[in-house]
């Protein structure tokens, strides 16, 4: 039997643990995703999603429960493990695009790759297909300040993409558009998704946008439902 892409096991996060303040953001949360399933991650501002997937992607650590990938079991890993693992196995996207400004869409892809020790004929191949995939073969050479809002985005998916990940996670990622050109992007997201296999866990305040994925799951007082 497969092992998910990822699982997380009675996960829990507390912020100002043992002071009077403290707030319990997750709370014993569990959630499997296989491969190549596309979950949409439902929850209202300030309810820990985004913890919830820093955790997930092995950017944040739990108070307790376990965090694996592929099987592999990453929670008391050291960090260099966490790191290799967070670089070769996930991809992250966030509401803002965060490229590097002084470089160019395709740069912008190539980097990740050459960090993680890919040659650089070959992550110049790679960000070639990759921004072909989402119509932007022609933008290639333009800085992120010469892109529309849209097409930053869908260069953040290519980066995001680049190292071939198992998972993707992504925050909010159309939150920052017009619904018409959200709608656009989402497509194209989805339709990369598909095409590599991968698994995704997308967290959206877009209902429509939740129903187009395989399952929704909702993040209320820390809990999943």
């Amino acid at each position: 039997m497969n092992e998910p892409a990822l699982r997380l096991e009675a996960i829990v996060k507390t912020y100002n643990r043992g002071r009077p303040n403290a707030v319990e953001v997750l709370r014993s949360v569990s959630l499997s995703l296989e491969a190549g399933e596309v979950v949409a991650l439902v929850a209202p501002s300030g309810a820990g999603k985004s913890t919830l997937l820093h955790i997930a992607g092995l950017l944040d650590t739990a108070d307790a429960g376990r965090v694996s990938i592929a099987g592999r079991d990453l929670t008391q890993a050291p960090d260099r493990t966490r790191t290799e693992a967070r670089r070769r196995d996930v991809g992250f996207v966030y509401q803002f695009h965060h490229l590097l400004p002084e470089f160019s869409a395709a740069e912008n892809v190539i980097l990740p790759q050459l960090a993680n020790g890919t040659g650089k004929a070959a992550a110049a191949d790679r960000a070639t297909v990759l921004l072909d995939r989402v119509g932007l073969s022609g933008r290639a050479d333009h800085r992120p300040a010469a892109l529309s809002g849209g097409e930053q985005q869908r260069v953040a998916f290519c980066r995001a993409l680049a190292n071939a990940p198992r998972i993707l996670l992504a925050d909010e990622p159309t939150g920052n558009l017009d619904p018409a050109t959200s709608d656009v992007v989402f497509d194209v997201l989805l339709e990369l998704v598909r095409d590599t296999g991968l698994s995704a866990l997308i967290a959206t305040h877009n209902p429509d946008l939740a129903a187009r994925m395989d399952r929704t799951v909702r993040l209320e007082d820390g809990t999943l439902i």
